[in-house]
């Protein structure tokens, strides 16, 4: 009975010990949270007039460019996947990995070849341990990152949108992130960031009330198409800026409630040893009682039967 009560102490101690740890993880993702909301709240805005500013200057010419104007047939899509690179976030990683999943199914039903870029160690890690092929990968900076690092991103996936098709270029560019909706909800969706649809942008942010916006009315020098050249690579790195963040904010809040749970659980599996332990110390002790009145019993017997 000893044994078995030094057992559940053991436990006590080592599940003590973990419930420190989530706590701690649990306070700081709590604290990061803040910092990677405010970082969103003020990358939104550029985002938005730079997109606004990019459907005013195609709706206001017919020059066709990359950045606005859809292939005739589309041969060849790029997925960007953001994930995290550590883990304990819960389904965080895992359900950005299954709607990329999903996304590259329906492109690849579309009759299109797919190139797939990730962002993250966890994505990395999926995709080689089931050896599937990944263009190009970035890892190292997912709970806090920089707009150097949306910079370097952008650069391979521009120069695949302006290639051609038959050099390795793509017709399309699509991102999947985990947009953070609240401390309790991030949803995973997925984007098309090229070609920008125009109808979409015009009728979506904004746009009040489902009524599109009217748009200003641009005079060109030298021309539309280069004031296009210039704004693709600030719209695509200012889109993959605030995908990160937004990523990096789900990745804290996923990680906090993870933790919270954890915790949460480590202090419902001490309770139960610690029942579990008061019954083996009480078991014990009137397992001892009983020991000590049987051997005193035993002995009164005894020493009676030496009187008769």
């Amino acid at each position: 009975m000893g044994a078995q009560l030094r057992v559940y102490k053991r436990r006590i101690k080592s599940v003590t010990a973990t419930k420190k740890i989530t706590k701690a993880m649990e306070m700081i993702s709590a604290s990061r949270i803040v910092k990677a909301q405010r970082k969103v709240a003020a990358s939104t805005p550029y985002a938005t007039e730079l997109t606004r500013a990019v459907t005013a200057v195609a709706t206001g010419s017919n020059t066709k460019h990359p950045l606005t104007t859809e292939a005739e047939t589309p041969v060849r899509s790029a997925v960007l996947l953001v994930t995290s690179d550590r883990g304990l976030a819960g389904g965080y990683s895992s359900n950005a990995i299954k709607t990329a999943a999903r996304l590259t199914e329906r492109l690849r039903g579309e009759g299109k070849e797919v190139d797939t870029f990730i962002v993250g160690r966890k994505g990395v890690a999926y995709y080689g341990f089931r050896e599937m092929p990944v263009a190009d990968s970035w890892t190292g900076f997912t709970d806090n990152p920089s707009y150097e690092d949306a910079k370097k991103i952008a650069g391979p996936l521009i120069e695949a949108i302006e290639k051609d098709t038959a050099e390795g270029g793509v017709d399309e560019l699509h991102i999947v992130f985990t947009e953070f909706v609240s401390m309790l909800t991030q949803t995973p969706v997925d984007n098309r960031m090229l070609p920008l649809s125009l109808s979409e942008a015009e009728g979506g942010e904004g746009a009040e009330g489902g009524s599109k916006e009217l748009l200003p009315l641009f005079e060109f020098e030298p021309s539309a198409e280069d004031v296009l050249d210039a704004l693709m690579p600030r719209y695509v790195e200012s889109r993959i800026y605030n995908a990160l963040l937004q990523a990096a904010a789900s990745e804290h809040a996923a990680r906090r409630k993870a933790m919270k749970s954890a915790t949460d659980n480590a202090g419902e599996l001490i309770n139960t040893y610690t029942r579990l332990a008061n019954q083996a110390r009480q078991a014990e002790i009137t397992q001892e009682i009983s020991e000590i009145v049987g051997g005193a019993s035993a002995l009164a017997d005894a020493t009676a039967g030496s009187d008769k």
